[in-house]
């Protein structure tokens, strides 16, 4: 699929594993949603905050987007009274900027030329609006609540952020404007949320960036009073790549090679180890009491239950449970596999799982019941 298709649809015909620049899209399905990559991120990585920083400049970029939207629409309809001069700048700004519809989910360089210069528009509207005193100054008090009613770190416990599964619109429309449409204020308080939450030195969900991205970011939003999406394209860039990086191709051997979680490998290594101790011990048991042959055929009971489990371990994959179409989200909770090559390519590594656990477990048994017994 082409990545700068402004489609946010899942695309069912994709051959091949998706990238973070889809994910992050949402046009990936379960088990390689952005669901799963936002609850690997928290519980896996312990690093969710540059990802709760991500999905809230991309909501920044959504507000921003649906405010000149509005304010494109109403100029259509008419340009209303006030200064002529100014009115007929900002409608060719408007104009200019086309309908503003590609979704924010990845970073500038996978832009077409078309999106970033209809973004660059765009802040440079915001900005323009900003220094003729249309929008809102400085409020340290309103930043601070906004800081403070986020001064958590997430957990996991913590039931995922509800925002980052809603559509651009439906971000927008959680602001506290009449009609649900979007002030400028929303965008000045998304602003300053974002620096006083994760940029500033202290916060409470601080993220390590570069010295000189975040300096440039205080100094841009405090002090010359910007609030438009251009402010973090540096930090949004930074992070993306370090998720793409750090985190990402390990959500993918986790997710699409394999469908269980950490908690659930270390209770299957425990209970093959346990299984096959047993195994063990009453195959000696038979061999050094004679037992006859097809007594010992029992020995296929703990020796499958020990090799399959820590085949299963070792693969990080439950064959049974991918070839019934399932994947764990979290320990003991599972989610339908949706993406279609996730699930073949699942499919072809339970098989092979299958197999080997089959070839050893036969190995065991029949090393067992077919060795001559001895009794002491």
């Amino acid at each position: 699929m082409d990545l700068h298709n402004p489609s946010p649809q899942p695309d069912l015909a994709r051959n091949r594993l998706p990238t973070l620049f889809e994910v992050l899209s949402r046009r990936t399905l379960a088990p390689v949603d952005l669901f799963a990559f936002y609850i690997y991120m928290r519980d896996q990585q312990r690093s969710v905050d540059y990802l709760d920083f991500w999905l809230d400049v991309a909501q920044h970029m959504s507000l921003c987007r649906h405010y000149v939207r509005e304010l494109r629409r109403s100029v259509m309809i008419g340009t209303p009274d006030g200064d002529k001069s100014a009115s007929k700048r900002s409608s060719a700004y408007l104009e200019g900027m086309g309908d503003l519809i590609h979704p924010a989910g990845g970073p500038s360089t996978l832009m077409t030329e078309k999106e970033k210069n209809q973004d660059a528009q765009m802040s440079a509207f915001l900005r323009e609006e900003g220094s003729n005193g249309n929008g809102m100054g400085h409020s340290p008090s309103a930043s601070f609540g906004s800081h403070a009613s986020n001064n958590h770190r997430s957990t996991s416990n913590d039931q995922p952020r509800p925002s980052f599964m809603n559509s651009a619109h439906e971000q927008a429309s959680d602001s506290n404007s009449p009609a649900h449409t979007v002030a400028r204020a929303d965008i000045r308080a998304s602003a300053e949320k974002i620096l006083y939450t994760y940029l500033l030195p202290g916060a409470e969900r601080e993220i390590i960036l570069p010295h000189a991205i975040t300096h440039e970011i205080t100094l841009s939003i405090e002090e010359r009073g910007r609030d438009d999406p251009e402010v973090f394209d540096a930090a949004k860039d930074y992070v993306f790549q370090a998720m793409e990086r750090d985190a990402f191709p390990g959500f993918l051997r986790m997710k699409a090679l394999g469908n269980l979680v950490p908690t659930s490998m270390i209770m299957r290594v425990i209970l093959g180890l346990i299984a096959m101790f047993a195994g063990f011990w009453v195959a000696f048991v038979f061999i050094f009491l004679d037992y006859p042959r097809h007594t010992r055929v029992w020995l296929l009971l703990p020796f499958t239950l020990g090799v399959y489990a820590l085949c299963s371990h070792q693969y990080r994959l439950d064959p049974i449970l991918a070839l019934a179409g399932f994947s764990e989200y979290t320990f003991m909770s599972f989610t339908k596999i949706r993406e279609p090559y996730v699930r073949k390519l699942l499919n072809k590594r339970a098989l092979m799982v299958l197999a080997v656990t089959i070839l050893i477990d036969t190995a065991l048994v029949v090393l067992f019941v077919f060795v001559p017994g001895k009794r002491l």
